[in-house]
Order: structure tokens, then C-alpha cells, then sequence
């Protein structure tokens, strides 16, 4: 019985989702470049959009050294996009947060994404969710809603 890591089926689902993700990353890094921006910059200020976050959680979130992203924060600072402020709840943090700028180019940055979205307006709302609860287990993580992710083998 073939392995299930190099039966042919589980190779070909991984170069799928190797091209997937490169082309992610393409289509991500021309997006920041229209926005005058590093790829990183981008991923920083896309995360921050979410919430306000300290340098540690940011450099967790990207593998990287908190140093990498003080570096990233000050540029994105110096554009008008991120500001520091006081963590609420402990003041001696500092967290990382967009500006209104900042929030307005995050937005403009996941609206100029197509790669995924029309490829995924081809699927069914039930594909879609099918789709997201697939990935969803393949991190580790329950369904979005609860639903649709059968028993876990």
C-alpha cells in the first residue's frame, strides 16, 4: 500500500497548492508595489487592519524578529499608515495600529487581490465552505462555522 505522502494524488494536491501559493505571492507582491510598498510593508499594515497588535505578536504572526518588524513599523510610520500607541491594557506595550490612511491602503491592497476571488466565484457557496473547512483541518483548525467538517480522523 503506497504511502499516503507520495501516492500520486496527495504530490499532485501538493504542487497544486505550491502553485496556488505562489501565485498568492505574486499577485501580493505587485498589488504592495502599486501602493509604493515592500511586500512586508503590506503584510504588516494587512495584519494590523485586523487589530492593533504589539512588535512581538506581529514578528510571531510573521516568523520573523521582532527587529525585522520595528524596521517595517518605523517605515510604514513614516508614511502616515501606522502609529504606536499605549496597549490599553498594559501601558508599558506598545501597540503597532493603522492610521485612517493606513486602514483606507489595507483595504485598497485586499480589493486589488483577484487571484483568488475570481477563481473562487467559479465554486459554489457549499464548494467554497467545502474548500475553507478543508484547509481549515489541514492547519489543524475546527470549521469556521462549526459545521460541514464530518469527524476528525
Amino acid at each position: 500500500m503506497p504511502s499516503t505522502r507520495t501516492d500520486p494524488v496527495t504530490v499532485e494536491v501538493v504542487e497544486l497548492i505550491g502553485t496556488v501559493v505562489a501565485r498568492y505571492h505574486e499577485e501580493y507582491e505587485h498589488a504592495a508595489a502599486q501602493h509604493s510598498l515592500t511586500g512586508a510593508q503590506a503584510r504588516v499594515l494587512s495584519l494590523l487592519a485586523l487589530e492593533p497588535l504589539p512588535m512581538r505578536r506581529i514578528a510571531v504572526s510573521l516568523r520573523c524578529e521582532p527587529s525585522n518588524v520595528t524596521g517595517i513599523v518605523d517605515r510604514l510610520e513614516a508614511r502616515g499608515l501606522v502609529e504606536r500607541r499605549p496597549d490599553p491594557a498594559d501601558r508599558r506595550v506598545k501597540l503597532a495600529a493603522p492610521t485612517e490612511e493606513g486602514h483606507a491602503t489595507a483595504r485598497r491592497l485586499r480589493d486589488a487581490l483577484d487571484f483568488a476571488r475570481e477563481p473562487l466565484a467559479g465554486l459554489s457557496v457549499a464548494e467554497r465552505a467545502l474548500l475553507r473547512d478543508l484547509l481549515r483541518r489541514m492547519l489543524g483548525e475546527p470549521p469556521a462555522d462549526g459545521l460541514g467538517g464530518g469527524p476528525r480522523a
